[in-house]
């Protein structure tokens, strides 16, 4: 059987296995949507379904001819899911809680459709990882040793600079005033957004792998030194008119410049892959 036409037959069950979905995650999804809307740092969730959505459009060509060859292995994922959200609410914790929906997805696809389906939409079901907020305990994690790094390195270029400034942890001191790289200047806000975009843009605009990893890999280092460029600037400015002018809208704006030139680098990246080979 063909998987459209199994979507055909069996679109009563699909539609009910969709509510029994709905009903089993009807309060964790909207707490992660609030999540979405309230945290800055994963504002791009709201961008990952629909994205995710885009790549299986892309596949459907490939998808509605695939022969449907269900495989009991999938099973195994669904008692995992399972697993994972009883421990998770049993815990009260909403990271595990949320990422079992995408591997309960991921068990029902290879359960219903088999290997041949899965391996198909594996990229989009995987996909849908950036949805889920990372805990708290490991974005501090992440969060503390970037700010070190990008403390040490803004300082060392402010002194090149010719700028009295030294540097504290995260923070930095100069004559006048002192400031703080908090969470946001990390890095690791803007590491997290360009991550899903850098893998949505590798796979739309490459086919080779090794340029996709290239680029997907090449978000790091532009998340961490553009954010440095950030702490540099708000430090000049804060060196020459006070701590007032390094806050407030210049603070706003300069998030959102900042990856906007994120991802301009990205993209420039990107065409010269494509001059490399072709795509």
């Amino acid at each position: 059987m063909l998987f459209q036409d199994s979507l055909r037959e069996n679109r009563w069950y699909l539609l009910a296995l969709f509510s029994l979905l709905a009903l089993t995650y009807w309060k964790i999804v909207p707490g992660m949507v609030a999540d979405w809307n309230n945290d800055p740092n994963y504002s791009h969730g709201f961008l990952v379904p629909v994205v995710a959505a885009y790549m299986v459009w892309q596949k459907w060509p490939q998808l509605k001819i695939s022969a449907v060859k269900p495989s009991n292995f999938g099973l195994v994922g669904v008692i995992f899911s399972a697993m994972v959200l009883i421990f998770g609410f049993a815990g009260t914790e909403y990271f595990t809680m949320r990422i079992s929906l995408v591997f309960f997805v991921a068990g029902i696809v290879l359960f219903l459709y088999g290997w041949t389906l899965f391996r198909t939409l594996a990229l989009p079901i995987g996909y849908l990882l950036f949805m889920v907020p990372l805990p708290y305990i490991v974005y501090d994690a992440l969060a503390f040793p970037l700010k070190l790094l990008v403390t040490k390195f803004s300082v060392l270029a402010l002194k090149f600079m010719g700028i009295a400034v030294l540097g504290e942890g995260n923070i930095i001191m100069f004559p006048q005033t002192v400031l703080e790289v908090a969470d946001a200047c990390s890095g690791l806000r803007s590491l997290m957004s360009l991550l899903a975009l850098a893998v949505a843009f590798a796979v739309f605009s490459h086919t080779s792998n090794v340029k996709r990893i290239i680029i997907v890999l090449s978000a790091v280092p532009i998340a961490i030194a553009t954010n440095m460029l950030r702490v540099i600037v708000t430090g000049v400015l804060a060196q020459y008119y006070g701590a007032a002018a390094a806050e407030g809208f210049f603070h706003e704006f300069a998030g959102l410049a900042v990856f906007a030139l994120a991802m301009l680098f990205l993209f420039l990246l990107g065409a010269v892959l494509n001059k490399v080979g072709g795509a």
